[in-house]
């Protein structure tokens, strides 16, 4: 008897477990087509310039935060993580076509550009998810303040670092990007510093920002999907 229930059960348990995480699968493609829109979109506005020290892209890319932490605090740190790959893979494809177009001074993506990028997102994002996950049990703003706080100034810090420092121009010797170390005012008011420190500055305040506007779509999405999370 032992052995019948078991042969019968096995099949059966394991079509469950199957079908379960088909299902949760599918309840994850919203987290990924969202987080591989906004990253195509980033790659495509970081070309047009919003004033002087800003890209459009700076407004679309902290919602990839959004996702992210509406991914963890909805189903969990694991199916967050996913969606953060996913996000990366996009990435790497965008950059990859990128470095095959070429613009008016050589190629839109730039390996340097491509490289930063991929290291700053992939870090970033992984970080969120971990800060996320260990302050989850606290006040509902908590997590993902502090987890998008921390993660966008990783993110700015090593994207312009890695594409623009002069003191990395090892990493692509054949790419000037003198244009970058030109010492300016910072943010045409402080010390003079190179002009990517000032490109850094304006889009680590844009992420701040929207760190904090964030909070109310975030806590609205929550709380439609999950309301006992809220």
């Amino acid at each position: 008897m032992h052995s019948l229930s078991a042969s019968l059960g096995g099949p059966s348990r394991r079509n469950l477990v199957k079908t379960g995480t088909n299902i949760m699968n599918r309840t994850h493609l919203p987290g990924i087509l969202a987080m591989a829109a906004i990253v195509v979109a980033s790659n495509i506005l970081v070309q047009f310039l919003f004033g002087q020290w800003l890209t459009w892209g700076a407004f679309t890319y902290p919602l990839a935060f959004l996702v992210t932490d509406v991914m963890n605090r909805v189903y969990g740190a694991g199916p967050a993580r996913r969606v953060v790959f996913a996000g990366f893979v996009v990435g790497v494809i965008c950059s990859l076509i990128g470095t095959q177009i070429m613009g008016e001074f050589g190629p839109l993506v730039t390996l340097r550009i491509a490289i930063g990028s991929g290291l700053a997102f992939l870090t970033a994002q992984l970080l969120d998810v971990a800060i996320f996950d260990r302050l989850r049990d606290g006040r509902w703003w908590r997590a993902p303040l502090a987890s998008t706080v921390i993660g966008s100034s990783v993110d700015t810090a090593l994207f312009f670092t890695i594409a623009f420092s002069g003191s990395l121009a090892f990493i692509e010797p054949a790419n000037d990007v003198s244009w970058a170390n030109e010492m300016l005012p910072l943010l045409g008011l402080g010390p003079a510093a190179p002009l990517w420190m000032s490109l850094a500055l304006a889009d680590w305040g844009v992420k701040l920002s929207l760190a904090l506007i964030a909070l109310i779509p975030f806590r609205l999405i929550v709380g439609h999907l999950r309301p006992q999370a809220v």
